[in-house]
């Protein structure tokens, strides 16, 4: 196993990430790319789920699936109790076979459950009259749960931020400095009085003790813009004062590495302060590569290739 790397003394500890010091990790993440922590909760299943929650963050074509089927299995439940109750409490079927009849109890349920309610089909019975309006009843409710459902995923003040894959070291004004960056990629969305905090998170053995993680908040050449309408490269200059001061690539993977990162800015769009998180392990911290650069300009103005986020080349450093 490789040695930890000495991290430098004078960098200040931070104490206030939310993070234990205990328990290695071995190389997974404190926080995913997607800017969620890498946290498994465990107990009581209704303790921890959220219904709500999950809905408004599943992706869209997983949110169309289950209002699709929940509306097909929703009218087929109904359907088996007018089927259990019988056709007899119901009039104005065409066909007596008992094929098209439960199938004109479905059409039947989904013009209850929706209120539409055409009119060909009818029920007489008591009991088959009592269903009718509980389904009716359920039906308007679960139309307006599931309005305001994709009201909320819409409406939701969202960041719309996206963030380079990989974080660079290279030289930078006689030393080198970490460099990653990140583009508000919607059009017509601009962030303003956007700051953004980078912490480093490491296994640091102290005085021969058991190896624990350390934090550190890592200086940046600038950590606050007044507005970000293009993208922003974020430089953390690696100097005496740095904690990744002198490491190589083999020291990032020793002490077990990640960079994680906190944006906020105000959205005007939403009209609301909106914030995103994402991290950088060692393995996505690459060694003497640089962003080429994203956008250009024309006599219309300029324009920003969101494409080339990820983009970076090789740069020649004198002496290797």
């Amino acid at each position: 196993m490789p040695l930890l790397k000495q991290v430098n003394p004078v960098p200040k500890i931070n104490d206030d990430t939310g993070f234990s010091t205990t328990g290695i990790i071995n190389g997974s993440r404190f926080i995913n790319k997607d800017g969620t922590f890498n946290l498994h909760k465990k107990g009581p299943f209704w303790d921890r789920f959220s219904i709500f929650y999950t809905m408004i963050n599943l992706p869209l074509w997983q949110f169309i699936c289950i209002i699709v089927i929940f509306f097909f299995s929703i009218n087929l439940v109904y359907t088996s109790i007018y089927w259990l109750i019988g056709a007899d409490q119901f009039t104005g079927f065409i066909s007596g076979t008992p094929g098209k009849i439960f199938k004109e109890l479905y059409f039947f349920s989904t013009e209850t459950f929706t209120t539409v309610g055409y009119g060909r089909v009818n029920p007489v019975g008591d009991m088959a009259n009592l269903v009718a309006a509980v389904e009716a009843m359920s039906g308007f409710l679960s139309f307006a749960l599931a309005t305001g459902l994709i009201y909320g995923r819409f409406a939701r003040p969202r960041a719309h931020v996206a963030f380079s894959n990989d974080a660079v070291i290279i030289p930078f004004k006689d030393k080198t400095a970490l460099m990653f960056r990140f583009v508000c990629y919607k059009q017509n969305h601009a962030l303003s009085d956007v700051t953004v905090q980078v912490n480093l998170a490491m296994t640091v053995s102290e005085n021969g003790e058991e190896a624990k993680y350390r934090y550190y908040t890592l200086n940046l050449e600038r950590s606050k813009i007044e507005s970000m309408p293009m993208n922003w490269t974020v430089v953390h200059p690696i100097d005496n004062e740095s904690p990744l001061a002198g490491f190589t690539k083999e020291d990032l993977a020793a002490n077990d590495v990640e960079i994680y990162v906190l944006i906020r800015g105000f959205n005007d769009v939403y009209g609301n302060t909106v914030q995103q998180r994402t991290s950088y392990t060692y393995h996505e911290i690459l060694f003497n590569r640089k962003f080429i650069p994203m956008y250009y300009e024309t006599p219309n103005g300029t324009v920003l290739e969101l494409h080339k986020l990820n983009k970076h080349e090789a740069v020649k450093v004198p002496g290797l």
